[in-house]
C-alpha cells in the first residue's frame, strides 16, 4: 500500500481516473502523482506542501498492484492516472 494526499474536492470530482500530482499541479503537469510510504513521509509532505492550506485534506491510500510505481528520491511515484478501483480506502487527513 502507499498513501497519497488529495484535496477533498480534487478526489471527489476526479471521475474514474485521478490525475494531480501534487497540490496545484497536474500528472500531465509533473508526470506522475507524488506519494509517500507510510504517515511519516505523509505528514513530511503535509508539514512541507500543505500547511497553508485550509481545504479538507484526504488521504487516499492505494493498492499499487498493477500500477507502474517507481521509487524515486525516497518516495513512490506513480506514473500514469491513479483508477479509482486502486483506491482502497480514503479518509480525512488530521495533522
Amino acid at each position: 500500500m502507499i498513501l497519497h494526499l488529495a484535496l477533498a474536492a480534487d478526489w471527489h470530482d476526479a471521475g474514474d481516473h485521478y490525475r494531480i500530482s501534487t497540490l496545484g499541479h497536474t500528472l500531465d503537469d509533473i508526470g506522475f502523482i507524488h506519494c509517500s510510504h507510510d504517515e511519516r513521509q505523509l505528514r513530511t509532505v503535509a508539514a512541507t506542501f500543505y500547511a497553508d492550506v485550509t481545504e479538507p485534506l484526504l488521504v487516499l491510500e492505494i493498492d499499487a498492484t498493477g500500477l507502474d510505481v517507481r521509487e524515486e528520491n525516497g518516495f513512490p511515484h506513480l506514473y500514469g492516472p491513479l483508477p479509482r478501483t486502486a483506491v482502497t480506502r480514503t479518509r480525512p487527513y488530521t495533522p
